[in-house]
């Protein structure tokens, strides 16, 4: 089980780290797709510097749990995307649901679920 979950994580953590790379790189064309809009050169620069923070240091600490099994490295990646989540399920309370809402939601569920299972795994 924890040969699978070594796989799993891994993926999650390049797939972070991806997205991070891709605002890193091209902020404009990513923005897009996550339903922003940067407002200048400042808009741009937040979304280079906020999310391949928030992206790339899930990721790499995925990636250094998934290589080292340390379930104890996981522990960062779940707590952005409990926040992250929790944000989400805020909004929906706050300020009403659309059909786009809810795909993010279930990748960030799902990659919870996943964590949590590496950590249960990685553990014993």
């Amino acid at each position: 089980m924890a040969g699978v979950m070594r796989v799993v994580i891994g993926l999650i953590a390049v797939f972070n780290i991806a997205i991070g790379l891709g605002f890193l790189l091209n902020p404009a064309k990513l923005a897009g797709q996550f339903f922003l809009s940067p407002l200048g050169s400042q808009g741009l620069a937040t979304l280079r510097a906020d999310f391949p923070g928030f992206f790339i240091t899930g990721g790499v600490f995925a990636l250094i749990g998934a290589v080292k099994k340390d379930d104890k490295a996981l522990q960062v990646p779940l707590l952005l995307l409990a926040i992250a989540i929790s944000g989400r399920t805020i909004s929906l309370a706050l300020d009403g649901t659309a059909p786009t809402a809810y795909p993010p939601m279930i990748a960030e569920a799902v990659m919870i679920v996943a964590l949590l299972l590496a950590r249960r795994s990685f553990a014993r």
